[in-house]
């Protein structure tokens, strides 16, 4: 698929994405404007880490892709790199749609937001503060704070939360930031230390790709108050959410709970974990399934 660098302003920064553009072919008429899929990944993540695999799909059914990293991590610029501030994201997921409005062929009143994992969250917020977002896709989201928290075991909590402190004093002394892996095995200090991470994250990395694994420690603080789940209400379009019956970083649970108080909401669940839906047969379902929404609610053609 066609696919152009390009970068936005967010805040005093940038940020680098992928504009997947679909082909025309000679013998068909383009329409004039097309709907434009915005995309962004989760915690710690970058767009190399299979959101491709998504846009494809997205562009060779009609759809303009605006796939972005957020400030600090991946192509995108900030310093210290990989602070990972909610509130600086979700800066960048306006900031994306707003860019996503200018794109030649784009309509800006069919803009649509694509979240997943810690990005679904982030998308959920989104399309509930910007009545003009014309659909929304959180897979498999974050969506409680408290109760992604709670699945992490009490020493490694208490490890993190040690690291956290150590991490927001230190910034405002101007020190270099304190580290912690977004992912580990079990029993290590890691955000994410359930037994199917490690492989899960093996299967989304392409091979040979530099993408450090780690954040600015103090997002540990942050997370436990994080609650997009809430705005699931306040969102007037539709909204697909793809739910992994067994997710160990983002419970279920809350997000059913959530997802059923959206006016226009369509869940969908899976009989899969955290990282299955971005790989194989898991794969193949969803994406299905979200260009099924897509089709019925935000036509390409």
């Amino acid at each position: 698929m066609p696919r152009t660098d390009v970068t936005f302003p967010s805040g005093t920064g940038s940020c680098a994405a992928w504009l997947y553009t679909p082909t025309v072919s000679e013998e068909s008429t383009a329409p004039a404007t097309r709907p434009i899929v915005v995309m962004a990944h989760g915690l710690g993540g970058v767009k190399e880490e299979r959101l491709d695999a998504f846009a494809e799909r997205f562009t060779a059914a009609g759809y303009l892709c605006l796939v972005f990293d957020y400030r600090h991590f991946g192509a995108s610029s900030g310093e210290p790199r990989r602070l990972l501030d909610i509130a600086r994201q979700r800066e960048d997921w306006k900031a994306a749609v707003a860019h996503a409005r200018t794109v030649d062929a784009a309509d800006p009143d069919r803009v649509v937001v694509w979240g997943t994992s810690f990005g679904g969250g982030h998308a959920i917020v989104t399309a509930a503060e910007d009545p003009r977002i014309a659909a929304a896709i959180a897979q498999c989201p974050f969506t409680d704070g408290l109760a992604s928290s709670t699945a992490v075991p009490p020493l490694t909590s208490l490890k993190l939360t040690v690291r956290a402190l150590a991490d927001a004093l230190g910034s405002r002394l101007g020190r270099a930031p304190v580290m912690v892996p977004t992912y580990g095995e079990p029993g290590s200090t890691a955000l994410m230390t359930a037994p199917d991470v490690v492989a899960g994250m093996a299967r989304l990395l392409p091979p040979g790709a530099d993408c450090p694994k780690d954040v600015a420690a103090r997002f540990a603080l942050d997370i436990i108050r994080d609650f997009p789940g809430r705005q699931a209400k306040n969102v007037a379009c539709p909204i697909f959410f793809a739910v992994c019956e067994r997710d160990s970083v983002a419970p279920p649970r809350p997000t059913q709970k959530y997802a059923s108080q959206a006016p226009k909401g369509e869940i969908r669940l899976y009989d899969a974990g955290h990282f299955d839906i971005y790989v194989g047969e898991d794969f193949e379902r969803n994406v299905t399934d979200q260009l099924d929404f897509l089709t019925r609610h935000v036509p390409a053609a």
